[in-house]
C-alpha cells in the first residue's frame, strides 16, 4: 500500500499542558554529582560579577547541618529572585555568560538537598529571599517567601566575608550526602574527602577564572554554636595544560578543523611531560579519562578529556591533550549538556578532525602519532632500569594498576596478584594464597581500615598498594626461605597491632 508522504504534520489547534508538580522530582533526578552541582552555583556567582565566592560547610558539633554558597556579586531584586527560582525562568544571558538553560540552580540544588534557599541584596534593594522546599514544590510549585528579617540577618552574617553590601547566599538544608551520624570521626573524614575532591574539581573546571588576580573561591568549615572555624582555604587553579616542560619540543601546535556548520575551529594540541606526578596531570582521573579534548565555553572548562567518538582512548595516548574553545554559535556541531559536564559532537566534527592541519601542513593525526611515540620512548627508558614483577590484578584500583604497569615492567604470561577480604583468624592480618595468586586480608579489620566508609571491590587503595609492594616478591618464587618467613611474621605482627589500635581508638588518644 502506498500513500503520498507529508513532510509536515498538519495540526488542528493547540492545548495548554502545564507540567505536573511532580516535574520537580524529575528535575532533581538528573544525576548531578556533588562537585558538578556546586560548580553550577559558582557559575551563577561568576555571571553576577562576583570577585569572591565562599563555599561554607556549617556543623553543629559532629553533625553537619547546612551548606552555603556566598558571593559578592551584583545581587538580585524581588523580581529577579522570582525568575531565578522559576524552573526554566526566562532571563537574558549575555554572550559571555556561563548560564544557559535556567534550570541549574534548582536542579543542582534539589539533587542534593531537600530545601534550597536563595537570599540576595543589591545596591538599591533590601535583602529578600525565596525557598524551595521539596515537599511543597511537588505539592503544587509553592515557593516560600523568606522573612525579610532573616534574609537581612543572613546577609549581615557574611558582612565581612569579604564585603556583603551586595551579593547572594544560596543555602542547602537536608543535604543527602551529609553523614547521618557524625560520631566516630565520620564527619571529619567526610569533610576531608569531600572538600579535597571539590577543591580539585573547582580548581580544574574554573582554572582560567582562578588564575586571575581578582577572583577567589574559598572553602570553609564553621561550627554554628561556637563560631570555631575548622578550615578556611583558597582553591588553587589546576591548569590541565600546566606542564613544566613539553613532552615534545615541537608542541604545542595549533591545528585548524573546518566544521561546515560553524566554520574553522582551532585545536591547541599539547603533549604532556612523560611520567609527570603533579596534580595538573594526575588529579584528572585515569589514563583513559585524562587524554583527549578539553572543551571550553566562555573560559569555563566544560569537558575534561575524551575523544568524542573520534577514536578509542588507549594508554599510549595518555600524554595527548587538546584545548578547544567552543564557538559562540555552535549549532548542532557542539551540544553542551545541561549539567555543563560534557559536550556532544556531531559526525561533521569527527570528519573535520581527520582533515585538520597546522600552518605547515602537519596533520592532527600526526600529532596523535607523536604523542604515542613520546609515551612509548619514555616507558622504554624507565623499564630498562627496573626489574620486572608479577602484575597487579583484581581488588587493586584500576588507576593504581595503571600507575604500577606504567612505572614497572611486568613479567609476561603470569597470573596477576589479586587482593580480597575474607574471614581469617584474628591473629592474622593477611594470608598468602600462592595457588590462587591472591593476598587475602582479614575481613575483621576492614571497617577499621575504611574508617566507616562503604567497602567495595577496589576499596582501601593505599593499604592494598602497600601490601602489593610489600608482598609481590613472594609470588615470584616457588617457596619462601627462612629469612623471608621471618619477615612475613614480623609484618603480620605489626599490622595486627596497628589494626587493633585503630579499632580501639588508641591512635587518636594521644
Amino acid at each position: 500500500m502506498t500513500t503520498d508522504w507529508q513532510f509536515d504534520v498538519p495540526v488542528a489547534g493547540s492545548r495548554h499542558l502545564p507540567p505536573d508538580a511532580r516535574y520537580m522530582e524529575a528535575l532533581s533526578s538528573q544525576g548531578y554529582g556533588f562537585d558538578v552541582a556546586i560548580a553550577d552555583l559558582v557559575d551563577n556567582s561568576i555571571d553576577a560579577g562576583a570577585k569572591d565566592v565562599v563555599i561554607h560547610f556549617l556543623r553543629d558539633g559532629d553533625q553537619l547541618v547546612s551548606l552555603l554558597v556566598v558571593d559578592d556579586g551584583k545581587g538580585m531584586s524581588d523580581e529577579d529572585l522570582d525568575i531565578a527560582m522559576t524552573v526554566g525562568g526566562r532571563r537574558d544571558y549575555s554572550d559571555g555568560a556561563l548560564g544557559m538553560f535556567g534550570t541549574g540552580l534548582k536542579s543542582a540544588s534539589l539533587s542534593h538537598a531537600s530545601a534550597v534557599t536563595l537570599i540576595s541584596t543589591t545596591k538599591r534593594t533590601r535583602a529578600a529571599g525565596r525557598r524551595w522546599l521539596m515537599e511543597r514544590a511537588v505539592a503544587g510549585f509553592r515557593c516560600d517567601i523568606v522573612a525579610p528579617e532573616y534574609a537581612q540577618n543572613l546577609i549581615d552574617r557574611y558582612a565581612d566575608r569579604p564585603i556583603m553590601w551586595q551579593g547572594t547566599v544560596v543555602r542547602w538544608d537536608g543535604v543527602k550526602d551529609f553523614p547521618k551520624y557524625g560520631g566516630g570521626g565520620q564527619t571529619d573524614r567526610y569533610l576531608q574527602r569531600t572538600i579535597n575532591k571539590l577543591g580539585l574539581h573547582l580548581g580544574l573546571y574554573l582554572h582560567r577564572f582562578l588564575a586571575k588576580d581578582d577572583f577567589n573561591i574559598t572553602i570553609a568549615v564553621e561550627d554554628v554554636r561556637t563560631g570555631t572555624v575548622y578550615l578556611d582555604f583558597g582553591v588553587e587553579p589546576l591548569d590541565p595544560f600546566g606542564y613544566p616542560v613539553s613532552g615534545n619540543h615541537e608542541y604545542p601546535r595549533q591545528f585548524t578543523a573546518t566544521v561546515p556548520s560553524v566554520g574553522d575551529v582551532v585545536l591547541d594540541a599539547h603533549i604532556w611531560t612523560p611520567k609527570s606526578n603533579i596534580d595538573e596531570y594526575k588529579a584528572i582521573g585515569s589514563v583513559i579519562d585524562r587524554q583527549g579534548f578539553y572543551f571550553y565555553r566562555n573560559n569555563r572548562l566544560v569537558q575534561a578529556g575524551g575523544w568524542n567518538n573520534f577514536r578509542q582512548p588507549e594508554q599510549h595516548l595518555s600524554l595527548a591533550r587538546t584545548a578547544v574553545n567552543l564557538p559562540e554559535k555552535s549549532g548542532d556541531a557542539f551540544r553542551l549538556t545541561v549539567k555543563k559536564s560534557g559536550v556532544e559532537t556531531s559526525p561533521e566534527f569527527t570528519s573535520a578532525l581527520e582533515k585538520a592541519t597546522d600552518a605547515n601542513g602537519n596533520t592532527f593525526l600526526q600529532y596523535l602519532n607523536d604523542a604515542d611515540i613520546c609515551y612509548r620512548d619514555a616507558r622504554k627508558r624507565s623499564n630498562t632500569a627496573r626489574k620486572a614483577v608479577v602484575p597487579p590484578g583484581k581488588g587493586i584500583s584500576p588507576s593504581v594498576r595503571e600507575t604500577l604497569t606504567d612505572e614497572i615492567p611486568m613479567i609476561p604470561n603470569t597470573d596477576p596478584i589479586s587482593i580480597r577480604w575474607q574471614k581469617l583468624n584474628n591473629e592474622h592480618f593477611f594470608e598468602i594464597d600462592r595457588e590462587e595468586s591472591t593476598i587475602v586480608l582479614n575481613q575483621h579489620y576492614r571497617s577499621a581500615v575504611l574508617g566507616g566508609r562503604r567497602g567495595g571491590l577496589n576499596d582501601a587503595p593505599i593499604l592494598k598498594s602497600l601490601m602489593y609492594i610489600l608482598l609481590h616478591q613472594v609470588f615470584e618464587k616457588e617457596y619462601s626461605g627462612s629469612r623471608e618467613k621471618d619477615n612475613l611474621q614480623l609484618w603480620q605482627t605489626i599490622l595486627v597491632s596497628a589494626a587493633r589500635a585503630e579499632i580501639n581508638g588508641v591512635a587518636d588518644s594521644d
